[in-house]
């Protein structure tokens, strides 16, 4: 295979998880597209000299977030989360800082600057979507739209105190044009905080669906970290939230700036003692979807069979990986559920499963089959009252707890 591994350069790749042909998973159609979706190998490739799993068909970044239809505000979750994000940066890092700012990549609708903004940061955002660029900047929130580079960087000509990046770092084509433009836009002193799917815990959770177009990379600290050394950067501090199943979320400053923590390195310590880099690791996962796959299909069976009615909880990205690699449509799930009022009267990518809005519901299922399952603790205490209804909330996926 002569593919080039986007992290090191090698050529010495491996396949390691073939889940078929796919639509590109954020593709929600409306009515009259039904049917017209492109079709993309979903294949993830072992790098076998970095580490680095990750994906070897690029779809288009143009194609994938010039314009889509998530919003970052919609979970009160993740608002939350951005807000302790940003109140631990200030804390540890910026507190009596004058004239502090941030720059976010991959800003969305402006959630995570907002929370920078009530503590006396100058922000700017850079995002790639039209329309929820200006969905921020009708919220008073500075945002450039365009796809975040070192090109870029050399246009804004500014340095910043703190750089973020949420839920980005696996998305980027331009991977190491945008390392360098956060080197090139980073203050001496400063400090780029870099949020990202941790692949040991999607390993461990079985949370495959998180694997899909948009997200070409898939890294472990000992992995990004090649990367991040290449651009004369290193990480110097991390944990473990939560948030998404298991996110990173890692502190990084010119190399040679901090020492590393002693959390750092026994998270960098657990890895090599669970081999969570190793070929090995990744071929056994892909054994196990296979058998999620013929469990899952044997409970959705049996519910149809006994007649119970099931709708998806959510109509979330990464839901719809499963839904096809699964072969889970209108056979099996009539509806998909939603608050994201952007996604009203669109049908999932490849399934074809219509979506409607929760609040306008006139009638319940026997059972939720919940795609949103990182939300799983806010899901379940905000639908107590279906629960003791008797109405059955089913997790395709378990996150284990942090």
């Amino acid at each position: 295979m002569d593919t080039i591994c986007r992290v090191c350069d090698s050529t010495h790749l491996e396949l390691a998880i073939d889940l078929g042909h796919q639509p590109w998973c954020n593709n929600f159609l409306k009515p009259e597209q039904v049917g017209q979706e492109p079709f993309y190998p979903l294949r993830v490739l072992y790098c076998h000299d970095c580490g680095t799993v990750q994906l070897d068909y690029t779809v288009k970044k143009e194609i994938m977030f010039g314009d889509h239809t998530y919003l970052s505000g919609v979970t009160k979750s993740l608002s939350n989360h951005f807000k302790n994000v940003a109140h631990e940066i200030d804390d540890r890092f910026f507190k009596d800082t004058p004239n502090k700012s941030v720059l976010d990549i991959g800003s969305n609708d402006g959630t995570q600057l907002k929370h920078f903004q009530a503590l006396g940061y100058d922000v700017l955002g850079v995002e790639s979507s039209k329309t929820t660029a200006k969905i921020a900047q009708d919220a008073g929130v500075p945002t450039v739209n365009d796809f975040f580079n070192l090109d870029v960087v050399k246009r804004l000509d500014r340095k910043f105190h703190a750089i973020n990046a949420a839920g980005v770092f696996f998305h980027l084509e331009e991977l190491h044009s945008v390392t360098e433009g956060i080197r090139e836009a980073l203050e001496d002193n400063g400090v780029f905080v870099v949020q990202f799917l941790y692949m040991k815990r999607i390993v461990d959770n079985l949370a495959f669906d998180q694997i899909y177009h948009e997200h070409l990379l898939y890294y472990n600290l000992n992995t990004i970290e090649v990367l991040l050394n290449r651009h004369g950067l290193s990480m110097f501090d991390a944990y473990l939230s939560p948030i998404h199943g298991g996110s990173i979320i890692g502190f990084v400053t010119h190399q040679g700036q901090k020492m590393p923590s002693d959390r750092l390195e026994k998270m960098r310590q657990a890895e090599v003692e669970e081999k969570s880099n190793e070929f090995s690791t990744y071929l056994d996962f892909a054994k196990r979807i296979e058998q999620m796959k013929v469990d899952n299909l044997a409970y959705l069976d049996k519910a149809k069979q006994e007649g119970k009615t099931v709708w998806g909880f959510g109509a979330p990205v990464k839901g719809n990986t499963m839904l096809n690699y699964f072969g889970v449509g209108t056979n099996h799930l009539d509806y998909l559920v939603e608050k994201n009022e952007l996604r009203r009267e669109l049908y999932s990518p490849g399934m074809h499963i219509p979506i409607v809005i929760e609040k306008e519901l006139t009638e319940l299922p026997d059972i939720y089959y919940v795609l949103a399952w990182n939300f799983k603790k806010e899901i379940l205490a905000n639908n107590q009252h279906l629960i003791d209804k008797g109405i059955e909330f089913y997790f395709p996926v378990n996150p284990q707890e942090i």
